[in-house]
């Protein structure tokens, strides 16, 4: 099978301007398919509080009321999904920016209210993304840089979690693709100790990861990306890698740095 490489980037990465351009210098870099998938939620807060909008989280995930979608749909599908394909073409890389309304690649639910009412927050069933429509991008030497919106066929734009529509998309394309999944920020990996930048955990199963979450060892920013880590690997997904946007050229070969997520 052809490889593919689903890259998601975000972090203090995506409003660092020299991090961000070297990252997309190595992106452009990589000469097999490959699709962008990046966040933005630190540039949505700072544009939010400055036309009053106050940023609500629970449990490392956005509360998206009305106003809040308009600002992320600014935000992520205009303002960081634009400039990202901007600088890709800069390097000569053709890339397409798109939501998950474009070309209906992600349809969603709105997520139903339990405990939490996460308002106008999108999940992702992965047997309803559209294979086809980004394979034509794909086949025709397009990247695709999605943002992280996706919607309910109704007219109605969904916030929906960058890590998640990352594994979403690995998961759809494994059939067709060798799909490697990568996480990239501005850490080396996952640490044993937020405070010790050294303490990579080279590799988290399940076990491993029980053990973290007992031990309330895992900041609240990289609980979404392990979770769908994991959720990408149950369905089918061989392994996810979580590491420094500095080393992707390294990670997408066998001899990689950083955390794999493994069964």
């Amino acid at each position: 099978m052809e490889n593919l490489f689903v890259i998601k980037i975000g972090g203090n990465v995506v409003d660092n301007d020299p991090a961000l351009q070297s990252f997309l210098t190595n992106f452009a870099a990589i000469p097999q398919k490959k699709i962008l998938v990046h966040g933005g939620g630190r540039i949505a807060t700072t544009l939010g509080r400055q036309l009053g909008i106050e940023p609500d989280y629970i449990n490392g995930r956005r509360i998206t009321d009305g106003s809040t979608i308009d600002l992320v749909t600014m935000v992520y599908g205009g303002l960081v999904n634009k400039k990202l394909v901007a600088s890709l073409q800069a390097h000569h890389c053709n890339a397409i920016g798109l939501t998950g309304a474009d070309a209906n690649i992600i349809p969603a639910v709105k997520r139903p209210v339990a405990d939490i009412d996460y308002g106008f927050v999108g999940d992702i069933k992965y047997d309803s993304v559209g294979v086809n429509n980004l394979q034509i991008f794909l086949n025709n030497n397009l990247v695709p840089v999605i943002a992280p919106l996706t919607h309910d066929g109704n007219g109605q734009l969904l916030n929906t979690n960058a890590d998640t529509i990352a594994s979403a998309l690995a998961v759809a394309l494994s059939k067709q693709y060798a799909v490697r999944l990568i996480y990239c920020f501005e850490k080396k990996g996952v640490l044993e100790n937020m405070d010790d930048e050294d303490s990579v955990i080279p590799l988290i199963n399940k076990t491993k990861y029980r053990q973290l979450m007992q031990d309330k060892k895992l900041a609240d920013g990289i609980l979404p990306k392990i979770g769908n880590a994991f959720a990408a690997i149950d369905a089918g997904v061989q392994e996810v890698l979580i590491g420094d946007a500095n080393d992707l050229l390294q990670n997408i070969t066998e001899n990689t740095i950083g955390t794999l997520i493994k069964p």
